[in-house]
């Protein structure tokens, strides 16, 4: 195993022995053991709500467990907050990051413990200090920038950065890649070596499958809240799959098509000042089409005008014959259009209310009547729907926040299901969601489409594209740049249109 590789068998520098966490109604971890040597990148494996966020947050201070013990170096620590992971070596970079926008790339870097000199904030030398970790980590950033002024990726390399200047011996890693391009995955792996050969010790959650044979050493897969098994990191995905979902699965692109009907959307000459320019497309009654792009090409700006969130400055869209006023949301709802969007946690639900709300909101002004909402109704559509789409929860009254991030996306889905959505656009549907989830949703996909609905993917990852799509839609700089058949596409044959040197949206 290349954990072995110059490091030998080493004492465990962290270890986490039979821990259990419960919360109201739910056994979050039932039992889990981790551990991790110096010098090695350990996947952590499983199913949303398997336990991976309720373990990281253990290690890193968040939570305390209710049972078990967790070693560093050989000796039990009480890691009884954020400070105390800290100053134990522990960082944790979670897909939500822990930046500040409004600060300098340099004053994040220094948060808390900026130097000083006759009391006052040095701000060359800080500005010094950050610059050395950012050469350390590949990045090329000023560090006078702001935070808000970057990117994923390059918000991404700071957060490491961040994590090396608390001299972190263990990195926990969150889906580091859930949002970034091939080419940033690939810089990201290099740093990740680069760390491990410096005997930086890294736990590498991901749902890509694909990731781990690259860039991992070991594997632990948890299940239910349970430690299944420890295998080294070039075991076969398909016996991974099985191991995490505890069931094989025959396909992962379960795409089963339908015969076309109707156009039931119309885009014709989309155009938005500096964004995008001249889109035109349509989507047939049974099939899906996928959008495709690097990040940065306007997919999901587009998606956003035609759903009426953001307005546009040409073109017209039409849905079921009826064309749809700019920047109206409504009114697309009215004509059966429906939005899921990237975010879903901020723009697709409302965290604080139940599930049963959660479904309900797109349906709620038309089951209004002189003032009062029909809850009855709305409760037994969410009844109907929850079982049509398998959400594991509780019950209906159960915070969507606590639910899973499969069972958060069959919510947001579902909602549109409630309002009998005859067009869907899905955008990173499955982003952040695990393999049995995302068969979950693709055979829901095939279900919409079997029963006549029409449904436009945006999605970043190419697989998914190729496997659920009918035809294949590829921009770039703000441009429909081709259109190919899904069949006999391969992967390079999409990045060839995505990366074409075509002239940027056309001011009007």
């Amino acid at each position: 195993m290349r954990a072995e590789r110059d490091h030998g068998v080493s004492a465990e520098i962290l270890k986490a022995e039979g821990l259990r966490k419960v919360f109201p109604g739910v056994v979050a971890l039932d039992g889990v053991d981790l551990s991790l040597r110096p010098g090695e990148v350990h996947v952590l494996l499983g199913e949303n709500g398997a336990g991976k966020s309720t373990l990281i947050k253990i290690l890193s201070g968040a939570y305390r467990p209710d049972g078990g013990r967790v070693s560093v170096d050989g000796q039990p620590v009480d890691i009884r907050a954020a400070g105390d992971a800290q100053r134990l070596g522990i960082a944790t970079i979670y897909q939500e990051f822990n930046l500040v926008p409004q600060l300098t790339v340099a004053e994040n870097l220094a948060l808390g413990r900026p130097p000083r000199r006759f009391g006052l904030v040095d701000k060359k030398r800080m500005e010094r200090q950050a610059k050395a970790l950012l050469d350390r980590v590949g990045v090329d950033v000023d560090p006078a920038t702001p935070v808000s002024r970057l990117g994923i990726a390059r918000m991404q390399m700071v957060e490491i950065a961040k994590a090396l200047a608390l001299d972190a011996r263990v990195l926990i890693m969150d889906e580091p890649t859930a949002v970034l391009t091939t080419g940033e995955v690939a810089k990201l792996f290099t740093i990740v070596r680069q760390l491990r050969d410096e005997g930086v010790s890294i736990v590498f959650i991901t749902h890509h499958l694909e990731e781990i044979a690259e860039i991992g050493d070991r594997v632990t897969v948890l299940r239910d809240g349970r430690s299944v098994t420890e295998v080294p990191a070039d075991t076969p995905q398909d016996e991974l799959v099985r191991l995490m979902v505890g069931r094989p699965i025959d396909q992962q692109f379960p795409r089963q098509t339908t015969e076309r009907g109707e156009a039931l959307l119309k885009v014709s000459g989309l155009g938005r000042r500096g964004v995008f320019d001249d889109v035109t497309f349509e989507v047939r009654a049974g099939e899906v089409v996928g959008v495709a792009g690097l990040v940065g090409a306007g997919r999901t700006e587009v998606a956003r005008a035609v759903f009426g969130a953001d307005r546009y400055d040409a073109g017209e869209v039409v849905v079921r014959g009826n064309r749809l006023a700019p920047g109206d949301v409504h009114a697309a709802m009215e004509a059966g259009l429906g939005l899921v969007p990237e975010d879903r946690k901020g723009q697709g639900l409302v965290l604080g209310a139940d599930v049963a709300e959660n479904l309900g909101l797109v349906t709620m002004r038309a089951a209004t009547r002189a003032g009062f909402v029909d809850r009855a109704g709305q409760r037994r559509a969410a009844a109907k729907v929850a079982e049509q789409l398998g959400i594991r929860m509780t019950g209906l009254d159960q915070e969507v926040r606590t639910l899973s991030g499969g069972n958060q996306q069959k919510v947001v889905i579902g909602k549109w299901l409630v309002a009998d959505a005859g067009v869907l656009i899905l955008d990173e549907p499955t982003r952040g969601i695990d393999v049995g989830a995302k068969v979950e949703i693709y055979q829901l996909i095939n279900a919409l489409t079997a029963s006549g609905h029409a449904v436009l993917m945006i999605s970043s990852d190419l697989p998914e594209v190729l496997g659920m799509s009918d035809r294949i839609l590829v921009m770039a700089r703000g441009r429909l740049v081709g259109e190919l058949p899904a069949a006999g596409t391969t992967q390079d044959d999409v990045m060839a249109l995505a990366v074409t040197d075509v002239e940027g949206p056309r001011a009007k």
